[in-house]
């Protein structure tokens, strides 16, 4: 320890300075005290004065990454979904968000099956087979028709590491096989239901007014009287009037088709 400049020989200065000296060091040994029993208390409660504010990392859950990346697909497309995106608007660091998935396929996959798991399959082991894919038909459409930017991205997404999506496929599979459909035909037919359902889905979304010919009605007689006469007797959605058409044509054709194939 320094003690100054003493006189020489002198024991008065020196008492003095030693006197200081351990006085210094007994003050810093009671701080250090003080301290460590602080740090005592926090580890044994689990909580500093800092507990009482916000938290310094935002929860994160698979729920909000999966609703804030649906709202990115939404507001701008697949392109508009990157980790980056989704990092800020969860209001985290991209390195927070790694922690709960490793990458954009992982985040689409949560997307995926949160989608996925709103189509109703009830009747597929409880309903014979035409209501059974009735039912599933139109509430797939009706589903994907508030998903519309979702579709070209799930529509070629692989369903492997999907549970909620593989319970869909799986449970209309079942309803096939139980009303006899041969094996390596429910996959085709599934993917033709598939396709004309994506394809209402949007046309769901359209005004009622895109047939309208407007100013150019007089050229087009017959067409515009078409679409006249279908408003009239319809009373109802254009989009609906053409998926229960489209719907009623297919399962004849497949219901046929099953029938070439028992035979």
């Amino acid at each position: 320890m320094a003690v100054g400049m003493l006189c020489s020989g002198c024991s008065t200065c020196l008492w003095s300075s030693i006197t200081v000296e351990v006085g210094a060091a007994g003050r810093t040994l009671a701080r250090i005290g003080e301290e460590a029993g602080y740090r005592r208390m926090v580890s044994a409660t689990g909580s500093s004065r800092r507990s009482a504010g916000r938290p310094l990392n935002r929860v994160l859950s698979q729920e909000a990454i999966t609703r804030a990346a649906l709202g990115l697909i939404e507001s701008g497309g697949y392109e508009g979904l990157t980790m980056s995106s989704l990092a800020r608007a969860l209001k985290v660091a991209p390195s927070s968000l790694y922690n709960h998935v490793e990458s954009k396929g992982d985040v689409l996959i949560l997307i995926q099956d949160h989608v996925m798991k709103q189509v109703d399959v009830s009747g597929f082991g409880t309903e014979p087979w035409e209501p059974a894919v009735r039912r599933f038909a139109w509430s797939y459409r009706d589903v994907f028709t508030r998903h519309t930017p979702l579709i070209p991205v799930i529509a070629v997404l692989p369903v492997s590491g999907a549970p909620q999506t593989l319970a869909v496929y799986e449970a209309v599979t079942r309803g096939f096989e139980e009303a006899g459909w041969p094996e390596p035909l429910i996959v085709p037919a599934i993917i033709a239901l598939e396709s004309f359902i994506f394809g209402s889905a949007f046309d769901a979304t359209a005004p009622e007014s895109i047939f309208d010919s407007g100013q150019l009605a007089g050229s087009y007689p017959r067409f515009t009287a078409a679409v006249a006469a279908q408003r009239a007797a319809a009373g109802k959605p254009q989009a609906d009037v053409a998926f229960g058409l489209g719907l009623d044509s297919l399962l004849l054709g497949l219901k046929a088709r099953m029938e070439d194939a028992r035979s």
